[in-house]
């Protein structure tokens, strides 16, 4: 008893470290990063972690320094909200290019259809 008790409170007196450890790291910034985020409109991608059609996208968008938000529709009710509602769809992945009147909303993921999607908001911009 005396052995669990004693395991108990080093394991406790321990989490603090580890929390503190975990919230000090950081990513380093990268000024051509921010460069080629810049050639990009914002890009959401609602999906799953199940689904193989987003980690198709959220591969080839990480594979080509392609910025953008993954908005998990299982563990974020509003973005499960904007999917249904304002979006009108009930599968992913979707892909939303762009903001407000030049925003392009793609259903399904393939690279070619993103790269068309893609330059129609580019297109749009100039």
């Amino acid at each position: 008893m005396n052995r669990i008790l004693m395991l108990m409170i080093i394991v406790l007196a321990a989490i603090p470290f580890c929390v503190s450890a975990q919230e000090s790291s950081q990513s380093t910034l990268s000024p051509s990063r921010a460069e080629t985020s810049r050639k990009y409109p914002n890009i959401v991608l609602y999906s799953v972690s199940w689904c193989p059609h987003c980690r198709e996208a959220k591969e080839y968008f990480t594979r080509n320094n392609i910025p953008f938000t993954n908005r998990d529709v299982e563990m974020d009710e509003k973005a499960m909200t904007d999917l249904t509602v304002k979006y009108e769809s009930s599968g992913v992945p979707v892909v939303v290019i762009g903001s407000g009147s030049d925003e392009v909303v793609m259903k399904g993921f393939t690279p070619e259809k993103f790269q068309k999607n893609l330059q129609k908001v580019q297109a749009k911009k100039h």
